[in-house]
């Protein structure tokens, strides 16, 4: 049966081959090595031992993956030609330590018949572990810096980032870093750990991590463990840990006395806020008033978490699991054309959704839209919910037509003067204005809002006019005002 033996070199030169590896090496006929540039195979040279290396392989192709691609194809062919011989394989320190071309033979090798042998080295971890001066049982994780994103880094475990080959991967790791760590926070640069003459470790701020002149296969960076509770503050375990702490016995003793009910009204509030800023293009108040939303998640999630009954993190993984159900065209291999397909397989998924989890039909089309929303939002949510079955009217003429029957009865109830009619004729016309609002796929609650908003910033020029002339209302008229409202309508008659 044809095979493979992977031989880890170690991490340094031969001094730190195993006996068994350095026997394999001198009695192999076919040596392949994934990078000459290792102290090891230069040791092993002026024995005898001679390999075929695969550098030229990254030398004619870009990309990483297509490298350890090629590397694995030709060993499996060149083993598969050899019936019952062996190829011997050497990658640099630990063949199970950030080698990807031996994860792709552990894959490939049995479903071609190709018997796969493992003999490990001494991996870079093992000379980290020495030569850094820490403890892995205190917390450790190994990341590859080609792959470091925000979400892999936790301050409170020894971080180790391999692979870290040139300037443009440093930079790459540099930025990722500072989405946690300040710019000046030290960082440790280890080059060939362990290897006489060619080891260097060096200390320096974060900010400088591409700008040193030397990278290479045996580059690593290590960032200590820190308990430094501000390296966690852009992290959602600390938010949840902090409002655990505030409804503690220890806590804050408005926190601890609050209830659902009591609180309520404050998450609508924080809500009406966070509106605001959207409204007025504000990204700081976005950004603080989104985070006073999250305290109110935070809050009611923690008070159920208290219960037994779910915490936050079941809320994130509901809320997980319906963006990706919903999305069966992002995440399912279907295809969305357009915002409308895209929403129709959302409103699809979410009835199989509900479907699966035995949630019975509603009695009403119109159930499911919250009573407590704002009565232009409900109106709106009902009208939609009614024209998807065709109750509707056939284009926007009627719904025209419908507004100035309703606007003449309330001009009739007006003259009645009779207040229950006028309030119901009244709301029938702001009913029927809303209608027009979808026709035209205008939100009506956006759509108020920036009326709002225009009609208060034309009435504090009007009071701006009277301040600056050093006047009240009282001492004006309906004339002057109106001609100053004119104004703000129109810049340019500004004076």
């Amino acid at each position: 049966m044809p095979s493979i033996t992977i031989v880890g070199l170690g991490s340094g030169g031969e001094d730190q081959l195993t006996l068994g590896a350095l026997k394999t090496l001198e009695n192999a006929k076919l040596r392949f090595v994934r990078t000459s540039d290792h102290p090891a195979v230069a040791d092993l040279a002026r024995r005898g031992i001679e390999f075929e290396s695969f550098d030229p392989v990254y030398e004619s192709l870009n990309d990483f993956e297509q490298v350890y691609e090629t590397i694995a194809e030709k060993l499996l062919r060149t083993a598969a030609g050899q019936g019952d011989g062996n190829v011997v394989y050497a990658v640099p320190g630990h063949p199970m330590v950030a080698e990807r071309t031996v994860q792709l033979l552990r894959r490939r090798a049995p479903e071609l018949g190709v018997e796969l042998r493992l003999m490990g080295g001494e991996s870079f971890l093992d000379q980290a572990f020495l030569r850094l001066g820490f403890d892995p049982i205190e917390g450790f994780q190994l990341l590859d810096a080609s792959e470091l994103t925000r979400e892999h880094l936790r301050p409170r475990l020894h971080t180790v980032i391999g692979q870290v080959y040139d300037v443009f991967t440093a930079s790459d790791v540099k930025l990722a870093l500072m989405n946690v760590y300040p710019d000046d926070h030290p960082v440790v640069v280890g080059q060939a750990l362990g290897v006489p003459g060619e080891e260097r470790i060096e200390t320096i701020p974060l900010h400088d991590l591409d700008r040193l002149d030397a990278y290479g296969n045996l580059t690593l960076v290590y960032v200590p463990a820190s308990f430094d509770d501000r390296l966690r503050r852009r992290s959602f375990e600390r938010l949840h840990e902090i409002v655990s702490v505030l409804r503690s016995p220890e806590g804050c003793p408005w926190d601890r006395a609050q209830t659902h009910a009591s609180i309520r009204k404050n998450f609508i509030e924080e809500t009406y806020e966070a509106v605001e800023a959207l409204d007025n293009d504000d990204p700081d108040g976005m950004k603080e008033e989104f985070g006073d939303v999250i305290l109110q998640v935070l809050l009611h999630s923690q008070m159920e978490e208290e219960e037994g009954t779910f915490d936050v993190f079941d809320v994130l993984a509901e809320l997980n699991d319906k963006l990706i159900f919903r999305h069966p065209h992002v995440f399912g291999g279907e295809n969305a054309q357009d915002a409308e397909e895209a929403l129709r397989n959302w409103e699809a998924m979410k009835a199989e959704e509900k479907r699966r989890k035995g949630v019975h039909e509603r009695e009403s089309l119109l159930d499911g839209i919250p009573k407590d929303l704002p009565s232009l939002s409900r109106a709106y949510k009902m009208q939609k919910k009614a024209a998807s079955v065709g109750f509707d009217w056939p284009d926007v003429e009627g719904v025209f037509a419908k507004i100035e029957e309703e606007l003449a009865e309330l001009r009739a109830a007006v003259r009645e003067e009779s207040s229950d009619r006028q309030q119901e004729e009244l709301g029938d016309l702001l009913f029927a204005v809303t209608n027009a609002a979808r026709f035209i796929k205008a939100d009506p609650e956006a759509a108020l809002a920036g009326t709002n908003r225009k009609f208060a910033s034309r009435f504090r020029y009007i009071e701006e006019k009277l301040r600056i002339n050093g006047r009240t209302f009282a001492e004006t008229d309906l004339t002057e005002m109106e001609d100053w409202w004119q104004q703000a309508k129109n810049p340019k008659q500004r004076g």
